[in-house]
């Protein structure tokens, strides 16, 4: 099973496969509008657009599962990360992260790439995924982690 396998619902309610981004480097991002990591939007949108043409993805997932630092609508946030931050990248509908409810895709992104000590759960907001160009999900990263390590990462793959 491969990263291309999932499908997942866009913010704006489209069902979107994941194969359409066969061929490129994607960061995956559980997100969060109140988080003190939040503005890790604007980073995250200076990422995508310093490699979107040599084919980089970002996908960001809003969850809620983190102190409610996520309670608004879909509607709601993409307004918020669109006029706020600028967000271009592609966002999706808000999901769980952790437990019985968790999205396939993040059950199969933890399994694949667990964390600290083996562990799979997501510890907080804006841990990241990244995926190569054939769909394997070759790293994970904190929610601290931005800049010079994340890009390091993302060149290697580019």
């Amino acid at each position: 099973m491969t990263f291309y396998d999932f499908t997942a619902q866009s913010i704006d309610g489209e069902i979107i496969k994941m194969e359409q981004f066969q061929g490129k480097v994607v960061l995956i991002v559980n997100t969060a509008s109140k988080c003190g990591y939040t503005p890790q939007f604007a980073h995250l949108e200076e990422l995508y657009q310093k490699y979107k043409e040599r084919g980089l993805e970002i996908l960001g997932f809003p969850c809620n599962q983190f102190l409610n630092q996520d309670p608004a609508s879909d509607k709601e946030i993409h307004q918020f990360c669109t006029i706020d931050y600028g967000v271009t990248f592609s966002l999706f509908a808000k999901i769980e992260v952790n437990g019985k409810q968790a999205h396939p895709l993040y059950q199969f992104l933890k399994k694949t790439r667990p964390g600290i000590l083996n562990s799979e759960a997501i510890k907080w907001n804006f841990t990241k995924f990244l995926v190569d160009r054939e769909g394997a999900v070759v790293e994970r990263f904190g929610s601290g982690v931005i800049g010079a390590e994340l890009e390091g990462a993302i060149e290697k793959l580019l």
